[in-house]
Protein backbone atom coordinates (compact mmCIF):
# COMPACT_ATOMS: atom_id res chain seq x y z
CA UNK A 1 0.00 0.00 0.00
CA UNK A 2 1.18 3.50 -0.60
CA UNK A 3 1.42 5.76 1.87
CA UNK A 4 -0.36 9.08 0.95
CA UNK A 5 -1.43 11.71 3.75
CA UNK A 6 -4.49 13.55 3.43
CA UNK A 7 -2.99 16.85 2.21
CA UNK A 8 -2.25 15.65 -0.66
CA UNK A 9 -4.90 14.54 -1.95
CA UNK A 10 -6.37 17.75 -0.34
CA UNK A 11 -4.07 19.70 -2.68
CA UNK A 12 -4.28 17.38 -5.76
CA UNK A 13 -8.23 17.98 -5.50
CA UNK A 14 -7.99 21.61 -5.39
CA UNK A 15 -5.38 21.79 -8.45
CA UNK A 16 -7.43 19.14 -10.38
CA UNK A 17 -10.87 21.39 -8.97
CA UNK A 18 -9.57 24.41 -10.41
CA UNK A 19 -7.42 23.27 -13.14
CA UNK A 20 -4.78 26.38 -11.57
CA UNK A 21 -2.33 25.72 -9.57
CA UNK A 22 -2.28 29.32 -8.36
CA UNK A 23 -6.20 29.32 -7.31
CA UNK A 24 -5.28 26.50 -5.10
CA UNK A 25 -2.83 28.05 -3.86
CA UNK A 26 -5.10 30.80 -2.84
CA UNK A 27 -7.74 28.01 -1.68
CA UNK A 28 -5.74 26.53 0.72
CA UNK A 29 -3.76 29.28 1.63
CA UNK A 30 -0.12 27.79 0.74
CA UNK A 31 1.88 29.65 -1.57
CA UNK A 32 1.92 28.08 -4.86
CA UNK A 33 5.15 26.52 -4.86
CA UNK A 34 3.88 24.34 -1.85
CA UNK A 35 1.13 23.72 -4.68
CA UNK A 36 3.47 22.07 -6.97
CA UNK A 37 6.06 20.56 -4.64
CA UNK A 38 2.75 18.54 -3.52
CA UNK A 39 1.87 17.77 -6.69
CA UNK A 40 5.19 16.64 -7.38
CA UNK A 41 5.50 14.56 -4.11
CA UNK A 42 2.19 12.79 -4.73
CA UNK A 43 3.47 12.58 -8.77
CA UNK A 44 6.52 10.47 -7.93
CA UNK A 45 4.66 8.53 -4.97
CA UNK A 46 2.44 7.13 -7.26
CA UNK A 47 5.15 6.78 -10.44
CA UNK A 48 2.12 8.61 -12.19
CA UNK A 49 2.00 12.53 -14.04
CA UNK A 50 -1.11 13.92 -12.70
CA UNK A 51 -1.18 16.82 -15.08
CA UNK A 52 -0.12 18.24 -17.91
CA UNK A 53 1.28 21.85 -17.82
CA UNK A 54 1.36 24.11 -20.27
CA UNK A 55 2.78 28.32 -19.86
CA UNK A 56 -1.26 28.44 -20.44
CA UNK A 57 -3.09 25.71 -18.94
CA UNK A 58 -3.45 22.78 -16.66
CA UNK A 59 -5.03 19.74 -17.83
CA UNK A 60 -5.44 16.11 -16.12
CA UNK A 61 -3.75 13.38 -17.52
CA UNK A 62 -5.89 10.24 -17.95
CA UNK A 63 -4.43 9.14 -14.57
CA UNK A 64 -5.18 12.29 -12.93
CA UNK A 65 -9.16 11.50 -13.94
CA UNK A 66 -8.68 8.23 -12.52
CA UNK A 67 -7.53 9.85 -9.37
CA UNK A 68 -9.67 12.77 -9.00
CA UNK A 69 -13.00 10.39 -7.56
CA UNK A 70 -10.42 8.91 -5.11
CA UNK A 71 -9.21 12.27 -3.55
CA UNK A 72 -12.85 13.24 -3.17
CA UNK A 73 -13.50 10.09 -1.40
CA UNK A 74 -10.48 10.47 0.32
CA UNK A 75 -11.13 14.19 1.86
CA UNK A 76 -15.51 13.51 2.36
CA UNK A 77 -14.18 10.72 4.64
CA UNK A 78 -11.48 12.95 6.66
CA UNK A 79 -14.31 15.24 7.15
CA UNK A 80 -16.70 13.17 9.13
Amino acid sequence: MIDINYELYKVFYHVASTLNFSEASKQLYISQSAVSQSIKTLERKLDQTLFIRSTKKVQLTPEGEILMPVSYTHLRAHET
